[in-house]
């Protein structure tokens, strides 16, 4: 009787076992939340300081440190807007494809989910990660306007743009909304990130026009081998970037990575050869722009193709983004002062097309989806690119001409002329005017 009852009890206790398991199994994966979290310090790293040193180096000393605070700041309020309701926007419940529910505002914890759907990692670590790339994405375009741009129009427009540009176009792709739902694939943002920051510095170096003395004075950088310290600093946290964005620590982020490495190297000696041939010898400056080429152009596929493709995509990547830069600033005499849409902006889209190509399993990718093919995906990769680039140029220009009624875009010529360092600078903190 004992022993009859002792084996019906242990039968009743299997699904309670079961089901204890299931839970325990069902959290968050520690290895993965531990290579997320560092993967987003090396984000966090690319932007400060790697992002200030790169672009600082390349202005001239009189405006090295407003180069510096932008950087610093915009990250700052773009970090803060993702916080609020940028976050919710972008990653919030599906609703109508466009853009986030509220569900997440404030990052509330009762708000956050134990695990992120689709992951393995708890909410609060998935939005700390895409906080990052929120932070660095406007930062971006801060080289676009460098040496004449208003320090207080500079801020409150990058707080809203973070909003109403970033934040819907990452629901779009990353966040189930309608380009995701048509098959839109792009591992780490070279439509999100790359393509918005790319027209829309564009727009802003068009309205603000040109700085006093481009195109007949040459406007050289003050620092080659601080430009050359940031490109590094921004290679190494390219790892965290594309890497991290596989969302575990695996095969998935070692390969991302492995490309990453591959395209970043293989443009930089491709620049670095044009270069030669153009000018007779190579350039930190040109070593450093394209690597930056490389990694932006092998963004939106890291996780998806094989080192092989990358290395293609790499040298492809200078070819096209070196002629992009002679074409902007030579033959068309756009003063996007520091390459912002010629680099990161051709370079996000052309990556995002050549993804169709080199994902092909007959190049070492992974492979198309069930029911998609190379014709299929040029078709979806380009319209995201198309729509993206759309919306982006738009918004921006009513974004930045709105600011504008309320603070200057630009600074005066004795401003311009004597250097934000100084006229707007000096020794005390930075101000709004």
């Amino acid at each position: 009787m004992i022993r009859k009852t002792a084996l019906a009890l242990a039968v009743l206790a299997l699904p309670a076992a079961a089901h204890a398991q299931a839970s325990a199994t069902a959290g968050p994966d520690s290895g993965d939340t531990s290579w997320v979290l560092a993967a987003s310090a090396l984000v966090l790293l690319m932007t400060l300081p790697g992002l200030g040193l790169f672009y600082g180096g390349l202005v001239r000393a009189k405006n090295f440190l407003s180069v510096l605070i932008q950087v610093g700041a915009v990250a700052a309020v773009a970090s803060l807007v993702w916080i609020v309701a940028g976050y919710t926007f972008a990653f919030g419940d599906v609703t109508n494809g466009l853009i986030g529910n509220g569900r997440a505002f404030m990052l509330t914890p009762g708000h956050l989910f134990d695990v992120r759907a689709d992951t393995t990692l708890p909410e609060s670590a998935f939005a700390l990660f895409e906080m990052t790339f929120a932070a660095i994405t406007p930062a971006l375009m801060i080289g676009a306007w460098v040496d004449r741009a208003r320090f207080s129009w500079v801020i409150v427009f990058a707080g809203l743009w973070s909003l109403i540009v970033y934040a819907p176009v990452a629901h779009w792709i990353w966040g189930g909304g309608w380009l995701a739902q048509m098959g839109v694939r792009d591992f780490a943002g070279g439509i999100v990130v790359h393509t918005t920051a790319g027209l829309s510095g564009l727009v802003v170096a068009l309205l603000l026009g040109r700085r006093q003395g481009f195109p007949t004075s040459a406007l050289l950088p003050h620092a080659p081998g601080l430009t050359m310290l940031g490109a590094m600093m921004l290679w190494v946290g390219w790892f965290g970037f594309n890497g991290g964005s596989a969302l575990t620590a695996s095969d998935n982020a070692a390969s991302a990575i492995i490309n990453t490495h591959a395209a970043a190297a293989a443009a930089a000696l491709v620049w670095i050869g044009i270069e030669r041939v153009t000018f007779g010898k190579p350039t930190t400056v040109g070593f450093a722009t394209g690597a930056i080429a490389g990694l932006a152009t092998v963004t939106p596929e890291a996780g998806y193709i094989s080192p092989g493709g990358a290395l293609l995509v790499g040298a492809l990547a200078a070819a096209v983004c070196y002629y992009a830069i002679q074409l902007i600033k030579v033959k068309l005499r756009i003063d996007d002062s520091l390459d912002v849409f010629a680099v990161h902006g051709v370079g996000g889209m052309l990556g995002s097309i050549l993804l169709a190509l080199f994902m092909a399993a007959g190049f070492g990718g992974v492979g198309y989806d069930e029911g998609m093919t190379f014709a299929s995906t040029v078709g979806v990769q380009a319209l995201a690119v198309g729509a993206v680039a759309l919306y982006s140029i738009v918004a921006t220009a009513l974004i930045a001409l709105g600011v504008s009624l309320f603070l200057p875009m630009r600074v005066s010529e004795d401003v311009e002329r004597q250097g934000l360092d100084v006229a707007e600078h000096g020794e005390r903190a930075w101000e709004f005017d």
